[in-house]
């Protein structure tokens, strides 16, 4: 699992109008993700909604997505929790559900400091045999994940590797720098979507775009022009989806995930692979302006609804 590179996206959630796990949409979404080439699927991400669900929904969320890869691709598991304790009782789910290994934040909300940021990497690697994987997003947790804490951690082996979307450019480059000084034992994937190329320059091993939901096939095309050294067809790939990207500023009146994930939910529903739009409460589902826009964007980008039966 620590040579885990490629596109891996973070599984969106979709939901019935209810407010339930809509399982037959998730399983077209993992299907059509699968079919496109990537190379792995993370699952309870932030583009999951995780947060929002109670155990049980995550559980249906995490089984479902397993179901379907059924060993075809890796899936690797949040366990997105603000204590240990908490982390390990996710960890011991995907554990149960045969994840290929488990995706941690620093804690969150109580204000941490770096001793007790490394103390919960350790504890979890501590408490599984699982990969480890360290999600740098700063945004939620208020604490940026340092470069030299990380290779530390990656090169004594408590870390597989890091998820990265810190946003921060020269932080992920610096990133870069010591894991490859230190014999690349860190595999170091962005989540910085519209910038997957530069960070391929950087020395990133792979993505996680929340966009490779809606468009996954351009972001393994991207990857294995990538690994041709095809620059000019990486360009102009991450140039497209970057226009594609533009769904997420259709939504001037939200903010956060509720204009991220309710543009990918909307592209979603548009392209048929999805039933509904819908949202963790308490956001609010994009609204048919929007969707109509979001629309000729996909339309734009050449994206076709799915043929369904």
């Amino acid at each position: 699992m620590t040579t885990l590179t490629g596109v891996v996206p973070p599984v969106l959630t979709p939901l019935t109008a209810e407010g339930e796990v809509d399982r037959p949409s998730l399983e077209r979404l993992v299907t059509r993700m699968i079919e496109a080439g990537v190379d792995g699927l993370f699952a309870l991400g932030s583009s999951s909604e995780t947060v929002y669900f109670d155990d049980l929904r995550r559980t249906q969320v995490l089984e479902t997505i397993s179901g379907v890869a059924a060993g075809q691709v890796p899936v690797l598991a949040g366990v997105i929790e603000p204590q240990l304790d908490r982390v390990l009782t996710q960890v011991r789910v995907a554990e149960r559900v045969g994840a290929a290994g488990v995706v941690a934040t620093a804690p969150f909300y109580a204000v941490t400091g770096p001793d007790e940021v490394e103390a919960h990497f350790r504890g979890i690697a501590a408490a599984t045999d699982l990969p480890v994987w360290a999600y740098d997003i700063p945004v939620c947790t208020h604490y940026k994940l340092g470069p030299e804490l990380l290779v530390r951690l990656g090169s004594e082996g408590v870390l597989a590797g890091v998820k990265d979307s810190s946003g921060d450019d020269v932080s992920f480059r610096r990133l870069a720098m010591q894991n490859r000084a230190a014999g690349e034992r860190l595999t170091l994937l962005t989540g910085h979507e519209v910038v997957v190329d530069g960070s391929y320059l950087a020395g990133a091993h792979g993505s996680v775009p929340g966009l490779g939901n809606v468009e996954p096939a351009g972001y393994v095309r991207m990857d294995r022009a990538a690994r041709a050294g095809d620059w000019a067809a990486v360009r102009a790939e991450q140039d497209r989806l970057a226009a594609l990207f533009e769904i997420v500023f259709v939504p001037r009146d939200k903010v956060g995930p509720a204009a991220g994930i309710g543009a990918f939910k909307t592209a979603l529903r548009h392209l048929g692979v999805i039933d509904t739009n819908v949202v963790a409460r308490p956001m609010v589902a994009l609204g048919d302006e929007h969707a109509r826009r979001i629309a000729e964007i996909c339309e734009a980008a050449g994206l076709e609804p799915l043929a369904r039966a």
